[in-house]
């Protein structure tokens, strides 16, 4: 019964990293697409200086 209850905690385990790590894939893509979206606005800009839209 030991055995059995230890190898569903692990299956278990395994999901939850696994559907975490698919979750933290989303959300570097989306991060990915702003960073991506804000560099391509800022470099079309009209104002021609070295204007930020972040406060890096």
């Amino acid at each position: 019964m030991v055995p059995v209850l230890l190898v569903l905690l692990l299956a278990l385990v395994l999901f939850g990293v696994g559907f975490a790590v698919k979750v933290l894939w989303w959300v570097a893509l989306a991060v990915l697409v702003v960073w991506l979206l804000g560099f391509v606005l800022r470099s079309t800009s009209a104002g021609g200086g070295r204007s930020r839209w972040y406060r890096w």
